[in-house]
């Protein structure tokens, strides 16, 4: 099936530039390929507010081969998308991101196994404790996926951490951290550094990985994970580089 999806992958483009680097003109680090300023799939300069962000999405375009592939460039999509999508959108890209505030992955815990119970709230009591005395947002805890309403002033405490990244580059960051763990929390809270990348991403994924230390591991499974792991770390990169 492998051997299958991959003949069905569609052909990359070529390489068609020979060096990629970054120049500053009006206080933006333009990306360059052969000294031309690179553009957005919107046809707009992909141009970004610091130099370690610029030489970070330089780095992607200069690793690339002979072939040109978007799966290898993390950043370059996220910056691509916060130029694009985020910048002109900010006020969409805030509420979906507080939407997620309503139903997080932290509140819902497990009954039993008692290890299941104890891992949760093991990597999910720092986040919420962490948004209690940050932000003043206290959170209802539920047992099972019976939605649990949360508290409309604690909804709003989060909306004021999220309004105050100014960045659409961090945002963007933000909003994809946010996806690929399913918590707002979580990816505010590594924002915050106060979860560094490995506990942030192993957080997410507490059922998941005792669902494999009881079951063992899916190959496809663990492939997927990966993926979405690589681009939580470059979007944790962005966040980081951008400067919220």
């Amino acid at each position: 099936m492998r051997a299958a999806q991959a003949g069905m992958k569609p052909a990359l483009p070529k390489r068609f530039y020979k060096d990629a680097g970054v120049e500053e003109r009006e206080g933006l680090f333009h990306l360059t390929l052969d000294g031309r300023t690179a553009k957005t799939p919107g046809k707009q300069a992909l141009a970004v507010p610091s130099r370690a962000l610029a030489e970070a999405l330089a780095e992607e375009w200069q690793g690339q081969g002979a072939e040109i592939d978007p799966s290898t460039m993390p950043i370059t999509r996220i910056v691509n998308s916060a130029i694009d999508g985020v910048t002109p959108r900010l006020a969409e890209v805030v509420d979906d991101l507080v939407r997620y505030a309503a139903s997080d992955l932290v509140y819902y815990r497990a009954g039993e196994p008692e290890r299941l119970a104890k891992s949760q709230d093991d990597a999910w009591s720092p986040v919420l404790e962490w948004a209690r005395d940050t932000h003043g947002a206290r959170f209802a805890l539920g047992e099972g996926v019976m939605h649990v309403t949360q508290p409309d002033e604690a909804i709003a405490a989060i909306r004021g951490a999220i309004e105050a990244i100014g960045s659409p580059f961090a945002l963007a960051a933000l909003h994809v951290m946010t996806t690929l763990s399913g918590s707002v929390l979580i990816a505010l809270a590594h924002a915050a550094e106060q979860l560094d990348v490995d506990r942030a991403w192993a957080a997410a994924h507490v059922d998941e990985l005792y669902q494999e230390s009881v079951w063992g591991e899916d190959y496809e499974a663990m492939e997927r994970r990966r993926r979405r792991e690589a681009d939580f770390r470059a979007a944790s990169t962005v966040y980081r580089l951008a400067g919220a």
